[in-house]
Parts: C-alpha cells; structure tokens; sequence
C-alpha cells in the first residue's frame, strides 16, 4: 500500500495524498496563494476540500468552480459551508457536519473528525465589508493506513488539545506558529504536549513580515521532548508517513 503523503502547498495550503491516491486540499488559498509555486496551481483531481475558517488565506470561492464539475466534496467550517450555500454551491457537494462529529466518506475510505479551535473570524465580502462571524475549526483525517493528521487551522493554545490527544491520538499535526494572528513558537511548544504528538508540520510564519514565529525558535523550544519530529517544509515540500 502506497504512504500517506503531505505536502505544504504554500502558506496555510496543504495536501494530502491517501493511501488511495486520494487528495484532500486542506484550507484552499488557491490560485491566487501568492506563496503556492505556479506548478502546484492545479486542483481539477481535488476529491476533497476542508475548510477550518474563511479569512482569506485560507479559503476563496475558486473552490465552487472545482465542485460544480460534478467530483469534489466539500467539509467546512458551518458559516463557510453557509457562504457558500449563499453562493450556489450544489448542496449535494457539501458534507454538513459539526464540532466533535465524526463522518465517514466511503469513496475516500477517510473517517473525518471537526475539532475545536480558537480564532476569530470571518468572510470578507468586499474589502470594508465582513460577514458571518465564527471562530476556526481543525480537523483530525483517520486515513486507511493508520495514520492519524490533526490540521489545526489557525489558532491559539487551548488546554482541550489534551482532549484531542487522548481521544484522536494523531500521528502528526499541522500547527501554525507565526505568532500575532496565531500562537507562535512558543504556545505551539505546549500544544505539542498537550497533544502528545511526536511528529509535527509547523506553518503560517515567515511568509508575512508580521509573522515573525520561526521553526528554530519551536525546535530550541521541544528540544527536551524525546522523539519529536519537526518537519520543517518549504512551500512544494512532502514527507511520505509511515503508519
């Protein structure tokens, strides 16, 4: 059976590859991602999107044109998955789903979990213009091989990620440390340990002048937590897991 793949698209944008060969976009900044190499701009073999929040940066509305050829699914944030019921996404398109709930997608063989997460948001309608306040959400992917991805979305330390790591216990998390608008280096030090995860993709930093939270900060951080892996990925980088 092929491995798990995740690759940092760019940004706050991944992908993963199932052992399926299935491909999930998690937070789809898509063509316009200025941070996304030009080659990887192709999204048409997309079976599925999740969605943890609707700044821009991690979700715009190129996803409908994706959807309306007839083969993508898409999991989102409850007032995302509204916005883009408002925006004449086909409803057979859309899972609905919410926080602690857990669902099965057979065509993928992907168990999918929505998870707390601590970020306030909201959709820009027009660049003065906000609508549907929310807060973010993570999501944990239960794939085939065992493998277990909790994608935080962008969010603070909370204490629940213990929770999170007890019931869902993920082989790896995506964890944003660019500090300001997210935890940086820091808070993710304690969230790697309230989790109890010992593989870890660090993102959202070094890509705005304000995010400032760096992978070497987080590493002199963990330092003291045996067996901790930090992948550190460039925009274009993959690691295969081994379940």
């Amino acid at each position: 059976m092929p491995a798990t793949k995740i690759q940092l698209l760019g940004h706050a944008t991944f992908k993963v590859t199932t052992p399926e060969n299935k491909i999930i976009i998690v937070d789809p900044w898509l063509s316009a991602n200025e941070f996304m190499p030009a080659h990887l701009k192709k999204f048409d073999d997309t079976d599925l999107f999740l969605i943890t929040h609707g700044h821009d940066d991690h979700f715009d509305l190129e996803v409908l044109d994706i959807v309306k050829q007839g083969k993508t699914t898409i999991i989102a944030n409850p007032m995302v998955r509204w916005y883009l019921i408002e925006n004449n996404c086909p409803l057979n398109c859309i899972e609905p789903m919410n926080l602690g709930g857990t669902i099965f997608l057979k065509d993928l063989n992907v168990h999918v979990t929505m998870v707390n997460g601590f970020h306030i948001s909201h959709i820009n309608i027009t660049e003065s213009q906000a609508r549907f306040p929310h807060m973010n959400v993570g999501f944990i992917l239960h794939l085939s091989d065992g493998t277990k991805i909790y994608f935080a979305g962008d969010t603070s330390v909370f204490s629940d990620m213990k929770l999170i790591g007890e019931i869902y216990k993920p082989t790896i998390a995506a964890l944003p440390i660019g500090d300001r608008y997210t935890m940086g280096p820091l808070e993710a030090s304690h969230a790697i340990r309230l989790l109890n995860v010992k593989q870890v993709i660090p993102f959202h930093y070094g890509t705005y002048a304000q995010l400032t939270g760096s992978p070497e900060e987080l590493i002199s951080l963990t330092k003291d937590i045996d067996g901790l892996q930090i992948h550190v990925l460039k925009a274009g980088g993959e690691i295969e897991l081994n379940p």
